[in-house]
């Protein structure tokens, strides 16, 4: 399907890893609805993180589902390996960690030769040295929130100054890049870290928990 990004200054993308994973398509229209930007799917190996989820199969299926932007995080080793997979199944945006591979800068070049956008996401733990070096060869950094594998989790207020100091760095070099966060995001904690310098939130369980999607949505704007 045609996918549509929205021009939103601050993008939501929620995360189905909170949805039902009996009715992906169903949920993906729901958001699509609701005015979801995109979708967030999280994609777990079971080695870089402690959980197993979907693999490229199920985002073919999202995509055939819906018209909205697919932004796929891998939270998997050797990312490089299953790069041409997601890219073919309709990602439209693949993020891989820093942590799980020695070939980062040929796993963002990899992502870019297949036509999509490249993010780079970084744990909590890892220190902010290693950020700056690659605020210019990739499309967006994500900064992990809570520790990577589960949702549900609490967000975790250290990982604002590590937002803040990426935006000061992008902003002084004149760099366009999308900061993304990831990990407890409520009404409250997007409030904070859209201050400190995010433009793109991922929301699991709090989108999903809202009686109403649209609403949920809207008050993480």
């Amino acid at each position: 399907m045609t996918t549509v990004m929205k021009k939103s200054t601050i993008q939501i993308l929620p995360s189905i890893l909170s949805g039902d994973f009996g009715n992906l398509a169903g949920d993906a229209k729901r958001l699509e609805e609701a005015g979801a930007d995109g979708i967030h799917i999280d994609i777990m190996d079971g080695h870089f993180v402690p959980n197993l989820t979907l693999g490229p199969r199920a985002v073919g299926a999202i995509n055939r589902a819906t018209n909205l932007f697919l932004d796929v995080h891998l939270m998997i080793y050797n990312p490089f390996d299953y790069i041409e997979q997601f890219a073919q199944e309709g990602a439209d945006r693949i993020t891989f960690h820093f942590e799980a591979t020695e070939d980062v800068d040929d796993t963002i070049a990899f992502i870019r030769k297949c036509g999509k956008k490249a993010g780079l996401a970084f744990r909590p733990e890892t220190s902010f040295e290693m950020i700056p070096k690659y605020l210019s060869r990739c499309d967006m950094v994500l900064l992990m929130t809570v520790s990577p594998g589960f949702g549900g989790q609490q967000f975790m207020p250290e990982v604002v100054d590590k937002i803040r100091l990426t935006r000061e760095l992008c902003d002084r070099a004149g760099i366009p890049l999308d900061i993304q966060v990831d990990g407890g995001i409520t009404d409250k904690t997007a409030k904070v870290c859209v201050e400190a310098g995010a433009n793109v939130l991922v929301s699991g369980s709090y989108v999903f928990e809202q009686k109403s999607l649209a609403k949920g949505i809207e008050s993480l704007r």
